[in-house]
């Protein structure tokens, strides 16, 4: 079973409580470990407050990260807005990618952020910035299963 079948697998039978709000899949075969951390999770969905992998062994061939930014940015397709690379951080070894045309609700913008470290270690998570403050807020948001899955294995190719 791959890491997506895995992890879909996984999600539609896990209902999120106050004590486990955290769903770590760790998928040997892959090499990956995903954490999800959910304020809910349904039949066909779940709120998401953070997407989390990380690789539990080292790649074959290590790809250089700005390398791995790109990839993402071509590849993942299954949230609101594409993602762009915004920034290497080389001394870090680190990738910051964002949504390229950020929603505007109001007077917020809300955006998607990806930082993908060099080791393949990615934290996903989505952000409300307001035009008038220089502040910005975590806030969670909504993915299918299925989109979950795709996203998943997007970060993890």
């Amino acid at each position: 079973m791959t890491l997506e079948e895995t992890l879909q697998r996984k999600v539609a039978s896990w209902r999120p409580d106050t004590q486990s709000q955290t769903l770590s899949v760790d998928h040997a075969d892959s090499g990956w470990k995903v954490d999800l951390h959910a304020e809910c999770v349904d039949i066909v969905g779940a709120r998401l407050r953070e997407v989390q992998l990380t690789r539990t062994r080292p790649a074959a061939e290590p790809v250089p990260v700005a390398e791995q930014a790109r990839r993402i940015a071509d590849q993942v397709t299954g949230l609101l807005e594409p993602l762009r690379l915004l920034e290497i951080d080389a001394g870090r070894d680190l990738a910051q990618l964002r949504s390229q045309a950020p929603a505007q609700r109001g007077g917020d913008l809300h955006y998607y952020e990806v930082l993908r470290h060099s080791n393949g270690n990615t934290q996903v998570a989505r952000y409300q910035a307001s035009h008038t403050t220089s502040k910005r807020e975590q806030v969670p948001f909504t993915l299918t299963h299925e989109a979950l899955g795709k996203l998943v294995r997007d970060l993890a190719d």
